[in-house]
């Protein structure tokens, strides 16, 4: 990113290496500072709200341009003046005074304006320019918040000629911040076009971080296609962001259009980001483009098995459709679970925990469907009914994770991600309240509200479980809330065939059926994925594993918090019950 600033669909991204405001005259000059307030005077004056018609009938400017640079000549004489003061220093000013009480309610309002946009600062590593890289990344922006509320604080109290009563310490500044690096790592030619976007070194969030994406479900599935889809494309690199991601033991890079750029922050609070020394010289297993503009008016959203280079590549196009966490996330581990397939390891969508009970007995256990079928809700239940029984409890994984045979035929469970993305609708009311200092939240005010919420670290997904119970979520069914199988072949039919009631995380309705309960990989590669079924399932009984279903009832009307409650209440008798 090169431009000072860039401001677009309710979102603007501040180049602080191009230039650093430090004081109110530099941030009234900047260019930034004028495009926002711009914005905002076009959308009041377009409303024709009761703010506009006093501004107007203080100034009689009509021209949004010229009333914005007479604006900021107030703006700058509040910083020195009284109100009082001005009025008699410049009389053309008089009339915008005359009602202090609706003045103040312009600068609330426009305050209120810059608020509600989401905020990205961007600091650019070894860039010349008049910036703030030479200082902690952090103190940046402290200090461009501390700015903002202190500039915002002055202009009131000169009018009012007082100071507030009550301060509140509201972010003000970004809320996140980026720290980019260029990176050099061996790129194929048919990827040429991707050689140079910046990648992201660190991210700082400032929360509570809401975002308000246009989309709140996920449609269709992941198809594969026969041919690279960005050979031969070119793109801006200065619109375009990589994120180092860390899925599993798989390195990833996850190109995304700067449009796109919550969703590109919020993988800050699932995957685990990669440190320089770990990409940089390096190819990826993954790489992933999401949001390139090409000739395709439909959405397109594939993946390209390219075997040559030794990299799966996913790629989304550009379409307000996308503007949905959901398919950046579910690409990147479409993408790492079809690598899993091909080195004959099984991929679960699910949740895993290890437990250790207060008597010192350890369990770990895998609830396995697909999304919606309740599997973290369980979890979550179980976590606030274990007090009196569990003394530790470790997520290994909340959504996707493998399941591999090592060298002594013993069968141990990986986890994808460091972080979950919870549906807000089915948990516990207070869940929101208790994590809001560290989650991302996207529309809580929607239907299938989510928050992305970081639940474990790197080391403990990567370093490998054996597994006490892997249990098929089945949230569509009344009866016994946790029966086993006797078989395998019996319990191969029930996973298989992967039945759950959709509950609003997709546009699907009604009871539906997936493939192994996991439409991110195996649903793709069926045949493949039925040889590790027979393979893993077989080994699950030699080996002693517990496998059955355990009845969350989430599908079933007026059971969304007593189904969950009732399994996990049961999960933690058969807990008990488990040798040491």
């Amino acid at each position: 990113m090169q431009k000072e600033f860039y401001l677009k669909n309710g979102k603007v991204m501040i180049n602080l290496t191009a230039k650093y405001c430090d004081t109110p005259e530099k941030l009234f000059e900047s260019s930034t500072f004028k495009a926002v307030l711009l914005k905002y005077l076009k959308k009041i004056k377009y409303k024709d709200t009761a703010v506009y018609e006093y501004i107007y009938g203080g100034t009689k400017i009509d021209e949004v341009e010229i009333l914005m640079k007479s604006i900021i000549n107030v703006f700058k004489l509040l910083m020195v003046f009284k109100s009082e003061d001005i009025e008699k220093l410049n009389l053309k000013y008089k009339d915008l005074f005359l009602k202090k009480d609706s003045f103040i309610l312009f600068i609330e309002d426009f305050y209120k304006f810059w608020r509600k946009i989401e905020r990205y600062t961007i600091i650019q590593d070894n860039k010349p320019g008049e910036g703030f890289q030479n200082v902690s990344f952090i103190e940046a922006n402290n200090r461009f918040s501390q700015l903002i509320l202190y500039t915002y604080r002055k202009i009131e109290e000169n009018i009012l000629n007082c100071k507030p009563q009550i301060y509140r310490q509201l972010p003000a500044g970004g809320n996140a911040g980026l720290i980019l690096n260029t990176v050099k790592w061996p790129c194929p030619k048919d990827y040429k076009c991707l050689e140079n976007v910046p990648f992201i070194k660190s991210i700082m969030i400032d929360p509570p971080f809401i975002i308000y994406p246009k989309k709140n479900t996920r449609d269709g599935m992941f198809s594969e296609c026969f041919e690279n889809p960005i050979k031969g494309c070119n793109i801006n690199v200065n619109h375009w962001f990589c994120y180092p991601a860390k899925v599993g033991d798989l390195l990833a890079y996850i190109y995304f259009h700067r449009d796109f750029m919550a969703h590109g922050v919020t993988m800050c609070n699932l995957f685990q980001i990669a440190k320089e020394d770990e990409y940089e010289n390096r190819k990826p297993d993954i790489v992933y483009v999401f949001g390139m503009k090409d000739s395709c008016e439909k959405m397109k959203t594939v993946f390209y098995d390219d075997t040559e280079n030794g990299i799966m590549l996913g790629y989304i196009n550009y379409n307000e459709n996308i503007d949905y966490f959901g398919y950046m996330k579910k690409m990147t581990l479409t993408l790492h679970n079809l690598i899993m397939i091909k080195r004959g390891y099984l991929p679960i969508h699910g949740a895993m925990v290890n437990i250790v009970t207060k008597d010192k007995k350890t369990a770990n256990i895998i609830i396995m469907g697909d999304s919606g079928a309740g599997k973290s809700e369980s979890l979550e239940a179980f976590r606030e009914l274990g007090d009196n029984y569990i003394s530790d409890m470790k997520v290994i994984f909340d959504d996707m994770g493998t399941i591999r045979l090592n060298a002594d035929d013993e069968i141990l469970s990986y986890g994808t991600e460091i972080g979950a993305f919870v549906r807000l609708d089915d948990l516990d009311t207070g869940y929101a309240f208790r994590e809001i200092d560290r989650s991302i939240f996207m529309n809580p005010d929607k239907i299938n509200a989510r928050l992305v919420v970081p639940v474990s670290s790197y080391d403990e997904i990567t370093k490998g479980y054996p597994v006490n119970l892997f249990l098929y979520a089945n949230n569509y069914e009344d009866g016994s809330e946790l029966e086993f199988f006797e078989s395998y072949s019996e319990a191969i039919s029930v996973f298989r065939e992967g039945a759950r009631v959709a509950k609003g995380t997709t546009t699907e309705k009604g009871l539906v059926r997936t493939y192994f309960a996991n439409p991110f990989g195996p649903a793709q590669k069926s045949e493949d994925t039925e040889k590790l079924l027979n393979r893993y399932f077989k080994k699950f009984f030699e080996n002693g594993i517990k496998v059955g279903q355990l009845r969350t009832r989430l599908g079933i009307p007026g059971k969304e918090k007593d189904g969950p409650k009732r399994a996990a209440i049961k999960l933690l008798e058969e807990i008990r019950n488990i040798d040491k």
